[in-house]
């Protein structure tokens, strides 16, 4: 009994540095993985994409019809999330995954703007006015993409999303095709409602960026409005502030909204041509693209650093907002040529 409990107590040594080792080996392993997985997919070529769809729709690449490069452009921008280094990591229920929280924030922020197009041509381009009927593969497509980021099974994420391009797919084909219950309609007007509403989201992300340093402002709720009222009392004074530890989660979705903005608007630049040159707006279209293609530059700092504005350290998240306000500028007197040039 003595000789086994000898040999035992000489083992148990060995073991523990062995479960050491492969504790600090996993943790290695796990933090590399992350941050393969962490890593942002790149930019794509709106029309090199479209093109690439239609050779393998059969289709002819060199006569895209109008539409296609917008609808190819939103079908690309979801299968990037699904496809990229790590897949969709917003549901993962096991490391490094679970442990994630910026590259979700961008799949977040993406996802926003593919629902917002999603949206669009739903109810905007493939519409020629209000009484007209919805077409039949958008109207199925629009909710997939709408379905909770973090549903892990029963069903997936993922798999509704997939759902929601094969949908897309389909009205791709008939567009092309060119039959006549397939349309999409490149007016200034509808150009205008859509990019409104992309407006709201750069004046509302940039809002968030700037609170990443604490400040006071007015109260500018009701501001412009005659007699206008709202259900309940406010202070005149606002106090805004983004808590420490979600500035890197606002600034890697504002970042991946970017991301989804910049390749959809080049897509209106293709799609909307005629409208834009009839409006003398395309050089303001320009503008915002590149706006929105400086939010996009690598980050070299390893972590998202929050100064205080003029302090000794950087605030990435002012820098973002910076351009984002700029973009969302430009975007308000594009779409005033819109509605009025």
């Amino acid at each position: 009994m003595a000789k086994f409990m000898n040999k035992v107590s000489g083992r148990l040594p060995k073991m523990g540095k062995g479960i050491t080792v492969g504790v600090v080996a996993a943790g290695v392993l796990l933090t590399g993985l992350g941050m393969y997985w962490n890593s942002e997919p790149d930019q794509f070529n709106v029309v090199s994409e479209a093109k690439q769809r239609a050779q393998r729709l059969n289709q002819n690449p060199e006569q895209l019809v109008t539409g296609y490069v917008m609808t190819n452009t939103l079908y690309t921008l979801v299968d990037t999330l699904l496809t990229k280094n790590g897949g969709f990591i917003s549901n993962d229920m096991l490391p490094p995954g679970v442990f994630m929280d910026n590259m979700p924030s961008w799949e977040f922020g993406v996802m926003v703007q593919v629902r917002d197009l999603a949206r669009g041509l739903r109810k905007e381009f493939s519409r020629s006015q209000s009484q007209s009927t919805e077409d039949e593969n958008l109207k199925i497509a629009e909710p997939q993409y709408n379905f909770d980021t973090r549903s892990w099974a029963l069903p997936s994420s993922e798999s509704e999303y997939r759902r929601g391009n094969d949908e897309l797919l389909k009205y791709l084909d008939r567009l092309a095709s060119q039959r006549s219950n397939a349309q999409f309609y490149a007016r200034a007007d509808n150009l205008a409602d859509y990019l409104s509403d992309m407006s709201t989201r750069l004046g509302s992300l940039s809002q968030r960026l700037s609170a990443s340093v604490a400040k006071e402002r007015e109260n500018t709720d009701l501001a412009g409005v005659a007699n206008a009222r709202q259900s309940t009392a406010s202070s005149s004074v606002k106090y805004v502030k983004t808590p420490w530890l979600e500035v890197d989660n606002v600034f890697y979705e504002a970042r991946g909204a970017s991301y989804a903005m910049l390749h959809i608007l080049k897509a209106v630049e293709v799609d909307f041509a005629n409208t834009l040159e009839g409006k003398n707006a395309l050089v303001s279209l320009r503008q915002i693209i590149r706006e929105l293609e400086a939010t996009q530059q690598t980050v070299w700092s390893p972590m998202i650093l929050n100064g205080s504005g003029f302090g000794l350290l950087a605030n990435h998240s002012l820098v973002m907002a910076s351009y984002m306000s700029r973009a969302n500028a430009q975007m308000i007197d594009l779409i005033r040529l819109l509605e009025q040039g």
